[in-house]
């Protein structure tokens, strides 16, 4: 079983509903254990600013299967939760992306882990400390709390009334 990191984003369709039944569907997949989830923030968009406030979360989890089964799960879920790529980093109903599978490291077209955008993503680093602590350290990164203090200029606010964790199915 591997430690596994899957950031969640939606910025369409209800977004707190969509994290919710994206745990949902996290909690069913063969080979997924332990998943617990952080708390939910918001952040603007990253891309076109047209577009509404990114709600996002992220999970752990262990995952016994291998990294490209998990990619093809989440590209299943997003799927059938309706994702459509309306443009690059535009709005989505849906993005999951795997962050760390533990110690892996992984270089391929369309698989890279750890996930190239960690340490521009304070959305991303935020719910990681929550769930991993700030000592936690990515393969080839700084540890969580130093990557934070590096993206201080960026946005980020608690959605203290949302709260996803119980989405997820024992």
């Amino acid at each position: 079983m591997t430690l596994t990191v899957i950031a969640m984003g939606s910025n369409l369709d209800d977004p707190p509903r969509q994290l919710k039944v994206a745990c949902q569907r996290l909690s069913k997949l063969p080979g997924l254990s332990g998943l617990s989830v952080s708390r939910v923030f918001t952040s603007p968009p990253m891309g076109p600013q047209d577009q509404p406030s990114f709600f996002n979360a992220v999970a752990k989890c262990h995952y016994a299967e291998e990294p490209r089964r998990l990619l093809a799960e989440l590209q299943a879920i997003e799927q059938a939760m309706g994702r459509a790529k309306l443009r690059h980093w535009g709005e989505r109903c849906i993005d999951l992306d795997i962050i760390q599978m533990g110690e892996q490291l992984i270089h391929e077209i369309d698989l890279v882990i750890p996930h190239p955008g960690i340490s521009e993503r304070i959305f991303v680093v935020q719910p990681m400390i929550e769930l991993l602590g700030g000592d936690h350290k990515v393969p080839g990164l700084d540890d969580l709390v130093t990557l934070r203090h590096k993206l201080k200029y960026q946005s980020i606010s608690l959605c203290e009334d949302i709260d996803i964790s119980g989405a997820i199915m024992a």
